[in-house]
């Protein structure tokens, strides 16, 4: 009788899996433009920054994890409705799924210590904290000194860098002048595009 086993005889043995790597993407100015009116009811109504979600689905095929990062202000400060943005991520990971990219988690916060109604509360995810780096890596594996983080504001670099992941900060969106500490990313770059490239090993100029 032939013994059986758990694994296939063409899978990594235990141990010497590559370890599991995650890129952090920014969602608003990194991966979907800004809003010229600050904010984006409906998600036809957003646009992506050229080539990004190309760049996702690159990164993936190539064996990193997609998460999507962001703090949503919006709502938090009352001026979104909580439902009116559930309906956008809806239709946004529906449509990145319909691009053949996976989002392994959509982490947003949407609180604020100084936030209106239920949303005014701290949260350890609300960026530039870690809490959501460190969610990753315990729910996921996800080593995150082999991680980045790839985004256009202060606070989301900031979290990188604590957590100890590298950074990226690109040159759409705010080009990393929004309100926040201040922040030194590994390196900068034109777009999310340049920073997927750079993940692959293709070579890219720096700024």
């Amino acid at each position: 009788m032939t013994p059986s086993h758990d694994f296939s005889p063409f899978a990594p043995l235990p141990g010497t899996e590559p370890p599991t790597r995650g890129v952090f993407v920014d969602r608003w100015g990194t991966l979907l433009a800004l809003p010229p009116a600050g904010s984006c009811s409906r998600f036809a109504e957003a646009g992506f920054v050229e080539g990004a979600v190309n760049a996702l689905f690159r990164a993936q095929q190539a064996g990193w994890r997609v998460y999507l990062i962001g703090n949503e202000p919006e709502v938090a400060m009352g001026r979104t409705a909580r439902s009116t943005w559930e309906r956008f991520e809806q239709e946004l990971l529906e449509h990145l799924a319909g691009q053949g990219v996976h989002i392994c988690r959509n982490y947003a916060c949407l609180d604020d210590p100084e936030g209106q109604g239920p949303h005014r509360k701290p949260s350890v995810f609300r960026l530039p904290d870690t809490g959501l780096l460190y969610h990753a890596a315990q729910l996921d594996g996800v080593d995150l000194e082999r991680s980045w983080v790839v985004g256009d504001g202060r606070a989301e670099l900031a979290a990188g860098g604590r957590a100890g992941c590298g950074t990226i900060g690109v040159l759409t969106g705010c080009a990393t002048v929004t309100e926040g500490p201040e922040v030194d990313p590994t390196l900068t770059l034109d777009s999310l595009v340049e920073a997927i490239e750079f993940l692959l090993g293709v070579p890219v100029e720096t700024r």
